[in-house]
C-alpha cells in the first residue's frame, strides 16, 4: 500500500488544520501575484520568452504543491489510496492522475506563454495586428488543450477510435444546428487573413458607418457617429461591401458649386482654387483641384477637390464647411454669381395646323384647303333648324309656319307671323297655299332652297 501520510500528525487539531489551509491559500495567491508582477519586470540579459516560460512553470508548481500540501495536512492521502484500491485503481492510477494534472498545468502555462509572446510580437511588429494576435492566441490555446486531452486519454487507455467516431457524428449535428454561428466563425478567419480593416479604422459596412472598436472570431464591433455600438456578425461583414476610409491615411473631399452661365468658368475655377489652397486642414500634396464637371439646368457645375490626412468624420465635415465658406466668400468678392434654380418657358406660333390621321389637317388652320361639304354642314348647323314634315304646322291650329329661314339671310324666322311678310291669313293668303308651299319645300329636301323661297314670297 502506498503510504503518503505523516504531515497530518504535525497538525492534529481541526482549528490548526483550518489555519494551515488558510495560510497555504494566502501563500499560493501571493505567489500568483508576485509571479504576475515579475512578468512585467525587465531582467536585462534574460530573454523575454524564457522569462515568461519559467515564471509560468513556477506558477503551476506552486499551485500543485499547495494543493498536495493541503491534502496531506488533512490526512486524506490514506483515504484517497483506499478509494483507489477499492476501485482497483492502484498506484498507477495515482500516477496517471498526477500526470494528467501536470499535463493540464503545462498546457495552461504554454497557452499563457503563447499569449504573452503574441502580444510582444504585436507591440514590436506592425505586420501583425491585434486582431490577428488574438485569433492566433485562441487557436493555440484550443490546439494545446486538445493535444493535452488526447495525451490524458491515452494514459487511461481510452479507445480513441470510437471517441473520434462519436465526435464526428456530434460535429455533424452541431454543424446543422449552428450553421450560422459556424459561418460567422469561418468568416472571422477569412477576415483575419484578408485584413480589410483594423481596430480604429473608419469603415462603412452595409448600412452601418463608424469606428471599429473590436474584432472577434464571431462578430465585429463598431461605434457609430451617433454614439451607438453595433455588433455585426462576421458572415454579414463578408457578404457586404466594406468601405475603409482610413486605410490610406488620407481622404479626398469634393464640394460641388454652380456658376452662372454668364460668368467665365475658368475665372471662377481659379478663384475657387485660390480660396481653398491656403486652408489649414487641406493637404498641400496632393494639391487641391477645381474641375468643370457638367452643364446643369441652371449653372455650370464645378467640383472643388481637396485632401485631408488622418481622416475622421469630424475632420471631414470641418474641412467641407471651411471649403464652402471660403468659396462663397471668394465668389462674392470677385463678383462670380451662384445662380438660383430657374426655368425658361418659351412658346412658338403654329404654322401648319393640327395634322390628323392620313395627312388631313384641321380646318381653319393656315395652309389648309377649303372644304365645301364642311362649309355646307357648318351653315346648316348655324341655321339651327332642319326642314321636315314634322315642322309643317296647319293654320287651323293657330300656329305660324316656321320656314327655317336663316337670320343672316335677312328673312324673318317666323314666316307666317309677320304682317310685312304678306303671308298672314288676314292679307288674303290662303292657309292651304302656305301649307302647300311648306310641303313642297319638305319634298324637295333642300335646306338651302328653303331660305330662298321665303325671300321670294316676301
Amino acid at each position: 500500500m502506498l503510504q503518503l501520510g505523516g504531515l497530518d500528525a504535525l497538525v492534529p487539531s481541526l482549528p490548526g488544520r483550518v489555519a494551515v489551509t488558510a495560510v497555504t491559500l494566502v501563500v499560493v495567491v501571493a505567489a500568483w501575484r508576485g509571479i504576475d508582477h515579475l512578468h512585467g519586470y525587465d531582467f536585462g540579459a534574460v530573454p523575454g520568452t524564457w522569462k515568461h516560460f519559467v515564471l509560468s512553470a513556477a506558477s503551476v508548481l506552486v499551485t500543485a504543491g499547495g494543493g498536495l500540501f493541503v491534502i496531506t495536512v488533512w490526512g486524506l492521502t490514506d483515504a484517497l489510496v483506499a478509494v483507489f484500491e477499492k476501485y482497483r485503481l492502484g498506484p498507477e492510477t495515482v500516477v496517471n492522475v498526477v500526470l494528467a494534472v501536470i499535463i493540464l498545468a503545462m498546457a495552461h502555462g504554454a497557452t499563457d506563454l503563447i499569449g504573452r509572446v503574441t502580444r510582444e510580437l504585436t507591440d514590436s511588429r506592425h505586420a501583425i495586428s491585434e486582431h490577428q494576435s488574438e485569433i492566433l492566441y485562441r487557436l493555440s490555446q484550443v490546439g494545446l488543450y486538445v493535444v493535452a486531452l488526447t495525451v490524458i486519454l491515452g494514459l487511461w487507455s481510452v479507445d480513441l477510435g470510437g471517441l473520434l467516431i462519436g465526435a464526428g457524428f456530434l460535429g455533424i449535428v452541431v454543424g446543422l444546428a449552428a450553421r450560422q454561428t459556424l459561418g460567422a466563425l469561418l468568416a472571422g478567419f477569412v477576415l483575419m487573413f484578408s485584413r480589410p480593416f483594423e481596430i480604429g479604422d473608419w469603415v462603412e459596412i452595409g448600412d452601418h458607418e463608424g469606428i471599429v472598436t473590436d474584432i472577434t472570431i464571431v462578430t465585429t464591433r463598431m461605434q457609430t457617429f451617433d454614439g451607438e455600438y453595433v455588433m455585426v456578425p462576421n458572415d454579414v461583414v463578408s457578404a457586404e461591401s466594406v468601405v475603409n476610409r482610413s486605410r490610406k491615411g488620407r481622404l479626398r473631399i469634393e464640394v460641388d458649386v454652380g456658376v452662372d452661365y454668364g460668368s467665365d468658368p475658368t475665372h471662377a475655377a481659379d478663384v475657387a482654387l485660390d480660396a481653398v489652397r491656403d486652408l489649414e486642414s487641406v493637404l498641400r500634396v496632393p494639391t487641391p483641384q477645381v474641375v468643370v464637371k457638367e452643364f446643369a439646368d441652371s449653372a455650370v457645375m464645378l467640383g472643388v477637390r481637396v485632401w485631408i490626412d488622418n481622416p475622421s468624420a469630424r475632420r471631414k465635415w470641418r474641412t467641407r464647411t471651411a471649403v464652402v465658406g471660403a468659396v462663397k466668400e471668394a465668389f462674392d468678392r470677385e463678383g462670380v454669381k451662384i445662380p438660383f434654380p430657374q426655368r425658361e418657358l418659351m412658346g412658338r406660333e403654329e404654322t401648319d395646323g393640327l395634322v390628323l390621321a392620313e395627312g388631313q389637317r384641321l380646318a381653319g388652320g393656315p395652309g389648309s384647303e377649303p372644304d365645301p361639304e364642311a362649309d355646307s354642314e357648318a351653315a346648316t348647323a348655324d341655321s339651327g333648324t332642319a326642314h321636315g314634315p314634322e315642322q309643317v304646322q296647319d293654320a287651323d291650329d293657330g300656329a305660324d309656319v316656321e320656314d327655317g329661314n336663316d337670320v343672316e339671310d335677312g328673312s324673318d324666322v317666323e314666316d307666317g307671323s309677320d304682317a310685312e311678310d304678306g303671308s298672314d291669313a288676314e292679307n288674303g293668303s290662303d292657309a292651304d297655299d302656305a301649307n302647300s308651299g311648306s310641303d313642297a319645300n319638305a319634298d324637295d329636301g333642300e335646306n338651302e332652297d328653303g331660305d330662298d323661297g321665303g325671300a321670294d314670297r316676301s
